[in-house]
């Protein structure tokens, strides 16, 4: 299949129009051949993820995480410059659907409201007033209040973390949830604005917590968006299996793990 129409298909689901002006979503590297059989899905585009998925076969890579924010030179070793030359030496494609994917209920970013069974769903911060559909961070209704345990408990059935930092004072019940996929701590007053029980993110900062008497559950950057991706993987599957493409989700890694100290 074509190149520009796997991309195209990408961007029905996640138009670029609705990326942030900062961001890079798009094509990071081009490809040497025009036709794809082999795609693969991951959150980062890590030397660790581009070897797996090269070795896999895969002639184009769809990544969350763009590989640069601004260009870099080919002359710093790391993590750009490993990534970079794994593919260039395979000829692959490289394509990241960031905060363009970010800003879509409807598609993968929804995923959490969906699993959740949240009704009256509404954008906690739309792109334009225009286009109250499109925007950052979501809110929504349970289908009956639950005490904090049992959501914390249907909660952990979905987010595949195994540590949270909570925030605030812990509700009895829970009857309203928010939630933004990635770095989310800056809409944590547009979150209780509309009377949330409970708002779920990742990266809070030290002093949005210390000025935030709301409750709020910290699962990490990563979970929200591994799952995210995964099911991005899962409708390229369904809209590209007809036409002969494989496609495969490569499971990222939670850089961050918990230690707690023993005090004597």
């Amino acid at each position: 299949m074509n190149v520009a129409e796997i991309i195209s298909c990408i961007e029905r689901i996640a138009p670029p129009a609705g990326a942030a002006s900062w961001d890079n979503c798009g094509v990071q590297i081009v490809g040497l051949e025009e036709d794809v059989t082999r795609l693969a899905v991951t959150i980062d585009p890590s030397p660790e993820m581009v070897i797996a998925a090269l070795e896999w076969g895969a002639d184009m890579i769809i990544t969350h995480h763009p590989l640069y924010m601004e260009p870099k030179a080919l002359n710093e070793p790391g993590y750009f410059l490993d990534s970079t030359r794994a593919v260039m030496a395979t000829g692959a494609w490289l394509y990241a659907a960031h905060t363009s994917l970010d800003v879509r209920p409807e598609g993968p970013a929804g995923w959490l409201h969906r699993a959740m069974k949240l009704s009256k769903l509404s954008v906690l911060a739309p792109n334009d007033p225009s286009e109250p559909e499109v925007g950052y961070g979501f809110w929504g209704q349970l289908p009956e209040p639950l005490p904090w345990k049992d959501f914390a408990l249907r909660l952990g059935q979905h987010v595949n973390r195994d540590f949270w930092t909570l925030t605030g004072t812990t509700p009895e019940t829970v009857s309203t949830v928010a939630y933004c996929t990635g770095s989310g701590g800056s809409l944590m007053n547009a979150a209780y604005a509309k009377g949330t029980d409970v708002y779920i993110t990742g990266d809070l900062k030290y002093h949005q917590a210390l000025e935030s008497p709301q409750f709020t559950v910290d699962v990490g950057h990563f979970s929200l968006e591994d799952r995210m991706s995964a099911e991005l993987a899962d409708l390229l599957a369904d809209e590209l299996g007809n036409e002969g493409i494989k496609v495969r989700f490569l499971p990222g890694r939670e850089p961050f793990k918990a230690h707690l100290p023993i005090r004597i």
